[in-house]
């Protein structure tokens, strides 16, 4: 019996060194570069094991052991990996990929909208927008969507996406309309956004907003007719926000409400999606009796208290136009549309 129990230790002692030599070496290979002699990105979909995860990245040439990737992975207790993009750097070792995916260090995409586009530029942008699935099932309201930039991983839906954006709108809107100047003729924060859509596509200088913002302020208190040219282009463009030509004076008749030229007060929508600048710059005007604003021919406005001192403006971007008058010095202005 004595001799039996000696045998049966000296077994036990030999299979534990065994085991602890396979692990030693399993450890090493563990932390030896791997073999992609480059950057490389590999597409984990959802639901697949980790026999199917081992056959991917042996396929991208990630690793060269998938036996021992679920030696790793099952043995020892790192299971849990997430699925979705993943950019591995050249040489990188089995551990270090494996604890990638363990911690979930998927690539980040961002998209940016742009202050000013419209709700169909957008979509037309997302249905771009590399690793975004599915479809918007419903499009969003004009002037809904806040302009910013979005991160995103592979595989996030584009719905998903449209909410963290309308998300981020109501918010903002929410946060600067209790702090709005008194006075302002505007019944509610919709009316705000309408507005500040149109202070968005008049001007591309930053420094304008809440000049320009100031004007149609006035004219609303004096139901004077806002005569914005990118309401008629919204009209004229179906709501894409852009022609390929100039307006022309029979455009500026077109029947829309849109067209204010042709009708009173505001628009019944925004005409785009306008950023925070031009939201507070309509929500905080500039103090200006001016009722009047055009190009000044560098890329900015002129503006005037009168319809006399307007025409003269206007007569002056005429001269500039027919190279009577030089041009003046172009003005910095923001990312164009």
């Amino acid at each position: 019996m004595k001799h039996w129990l000696i045998r049966l230790a000296v077994t036990l002692a030999l299979a534990g060194a065994m085991a602890g030599g396979f692990w030693a070496w399993c450890g090493a290979l563990m932390r030896e570069p791997g073999p992609a002699v480059g950057q490389s990105t590999v597409i984990i979909p959802r639901g697949t094991n980790s026999a199917g995860i081992a056959q991917l990245l042996k396929e991208a040439g990630v690793i060269d052991r998938p036996w021992l990737f679920l030696v790793e992975t099952h043995l020892a207790g790192k299971q849990g990996l997430r699925a979705g993009e993943y950019s591995f750097p050249a040489r990188a070792s089995l551990a270090s990929v494996i604890d990638m995916m363990h911690r979930g260090q998927v690539v980040v995409h961002r998209i940016t909208v742009a202050e000013g586009l419209t709700v169909f530029q957008v979509l037309a942008a997302l249905r771009q927008a590399e690793g975004l699935t599915g479809r918007v099932v419903a499009p969003p309201e004009e002037g809904s969507l806040m302009p910013q930039t979005y991160f995103y991983s592979f595989g996030d839906s584009r719905d998903g996406l449209i909410h963290r954006m309308t998300k981020a709108m109501n918010e903002t809107i929410d946060g600067l309309w209790p702090e709005r100047a008194e006075g302002l003729p505007l019944a509610n924060k919709i009316e705000a956004i309408v507005l500040a859509s149109i202070v968005e596509r008049e001007t591309a200088v930053p420094e304008e907003r809440s000049h320009i913002a100031a004007v149609f302020l006035n004219r609303l208190k004096l139901h004077m007719k806002l005569q914005s040219d990118p309401t008629v282009i919204y009209a004229l463009s179906h709501g894409e926000g852009a022609l390929d030509r100039p307006l022309t004076h029979q455009d500026l008749a077109a029947l829309s409400p849109f067209n204010t030229y042709a009708v009173e007060g505001l628009p019944p929508e925004p005409i785009c999606n306008p950023g925070r600048a031009s939201l507070e710059a309509v929500l905080h005007p500039l103090a200006s009796d001016d009722l009047y604003f055009v190009a000044d021919g560098s890329g900015g406005h002129v503006f005037a208290k009168t319809l006399a001192e307007h025409n003269r403006n206007v007569a002056r971007l005429r001269r500039m136009e027919d190279g009577t008058l030089p041009l003046p010095a172009v003005k910095k202005v923001k990312s164009a549309k």
